[in-house]
C-alpha cells in the first residue's frame, strides 16, 4: 500500500504526538485481538462437535479445502479493512478474521493440550512468540528502517511454503521440524515488513488495518513456534 487511507496524514509526516498515539492504538488493537482470539478459542474448544469436525478436516484434501477457505477469508478481511473508511466495517473485518484464526487453530490447540494434559506447551510457545514479536517490532520502530524490500522475498517464500504444504498433504509426507523453522523465519520477516508499513506507509487513522496485518503475522509465528515445541516431546 503506497498511499494513506481515508486521506489522513501519513504517519512519517505526522508529529511525534500523532506517531505515539498511532502506535498505542495499533498495539492496543493487536493486544485486543489476542484476547479475543483466546476467548473465541476457549468457546470453540467447549464444543465436542466443533473439535471432532476440525480434527476430521486435518486429513488429506479436506485440510487443503479448509486452508483455501481461510485464505479467502484472510484476503477479504484485509481488503475490507484497507479499502473502507467505515471504522465499524473495519472492526467487523478484524473480528471476523480473528474468529477464522481461532477456528483453524482448534485442532492444533486441542492436540497441544492432549500432549501434556495442560496448557504448558501453549504458554511456553506464547511467551516465545510474544517476545520475538516485541523484539522485531522494536527493531523497526526504534531504527525506522524501511523493510519494504522484503515484500518480494516474502511473496516467493510463502508461495513455496504453500506448494510444500499442498504436496505434503496430497502425498502424505511430514514436512518436519525444519519446515516449521523456515516458516518461523518467514513469519519474522512478515512482522518486520508489517511493522515497517506502520512507520512508512500508513496514515495516522489506519490503526485497525495495521493491527490486522500485525495480528496475522503474529498468529503465523505462534502456529509454527507451537509446532516446534510439540516436536520436542
Amino acid at each position: 500500500m503506497e498511499n494513506t487511507l481515508n486521506n489522513n496524514v501519513l504517519l512519517a509526516e505526522g508529529t511525534d504526538v500523532q506517531r505515539v498515539a498511532f502506535y498505542k492504538k495499533t498495539y492496543a488493537h493487536v493486544a485486543g485481538g489476542v484476547l479475543l482470539f483466546i476467548l473465541f478459542e476457549y468457546l470453540l474448544l467447549q464444543s465436542t462437535t466443533i473439535v471432532n469436525f476440525m480434527l476430521s478436516m486435518t486429513q488429506g484434501y479436506k485440510w487443503l479445502l479448509l486452508l483455501g477457505g481461510f485464505m479467502l477469508i484472510t484476503n477479504y478481511a484485509e481488503s475490507t479493512a484497507l479499502k473502507t473508511t467505515d471504522k465499524n466495517l473495519q472492526y467487523l473485518a478484524y473480528a471476523g478474521y480473528i474468529f477464522a484464526e481461532a477456528f483453524i487453530f482448534v485442532p492444533l490447540i486441542y492436540i497441544a493440550i492432549s500432549f501434556t494434559g495442560n496448557f504448558d506447551l501453549i504458554q511456553q510457545a506464547g511467551i516465545v512468540t510474544l517476545t520475538l514479536f516485541a523484539g522485531l517490532s522494536a527493531v523497526v520502530i526504534l531504527t525506522k528502517k524501511d523493510f519494504s524490500f522484503l515484500r518480494s522475498a516474502l511473496t516467493i517464500g510463502f508461495f513455496i511454503a504453500i506448494g510444500l504444504i499442498i504436496a505434503g498433504t496430497l502425498f502424505g509426507f511430514n514436512l518436519g521440524l525444519w519446515f516449521s523453522v523456515g516458516m518461523c523465519l518467514l513469519a519474522g520477516g512478515s512482522i518486520l515488513y508489517q511493522t515497517s508499513n506502520l512507520v512508512h506507509k500508513f496514515g495516522t487513522e489506519d490503526y485497525i488495518p495495521a493491527a490486522l496485518g500485525l495480528f496475522a503475522s503474529l498468529m503465523l509465528l505462534f502456529w509454527y513456534v507451537l509446532q516446534i515445541f510439540m516436536s520436542r516431546d
